[in-house]
């Protein structure tokens, strides 16, 4: 008798940019993951209050609301959700430092990220939940 396949992982692309976040979200569907775009962290949390999300993969810079400030907001929802955040503005390094002081460690990917550098991440962590991810970038 076969097992019961488990469900996809559910990731949140959440990009003020639409284009980019849709864009992401179609190739994760099409991947193999359960994928949904959101196209700002106010949208996002709503999302993340509406269901269950494994990963969440976020632009840093959005507003009014950015990427570091969604990502804590859904880990209090969902505490077991991995995060990793997209930014290819100097500015962030400042923000994941001032998370990093307040006891948060995320990932970060520098844009333009490449769609086949994001599956290689969340398969890595669907697979190995305890496997280390690519390292923290500096910018």
């Amino acid at each position: 008798m076969q097992q019961p396949q488990a469900p996809p992982p559910r990731v949140l692309v959440v990009d003020d940019d639409a284009l980019v976040a849709d864009t992401f979200a179609m190739v994760l569907n099409s991947c193999g993951f359960e994928a949904v775009a959101a196209h700002s962290g106010e949208e996002a949390v709503e999302l993340a209050r509406l269901g269950r999300y494994d990963n969440l993969v976020t632009d840093v810079m959005m507003e009014p609301m950015n990427g570091i400030q969604a990502a804590l907001a859904i880990r209090e929802i969902h505490p077991d959700c991995k995060v990793l955040l997209v930014s290819g503005v100097q500015h962030t390094a400042i923000l994941i430092q001032e998370a990093m002081e307040a006891g948060h460690e995320f990932e970060i990917l520098a844009k333009p990220v490449h769609p086949s550098t994001m599956l290689e991440h969340l398969r890595g962590q669907a697979t190995t939940p305890s496997a280390p991810g690519p390292p923290v970038i500096s910018l």
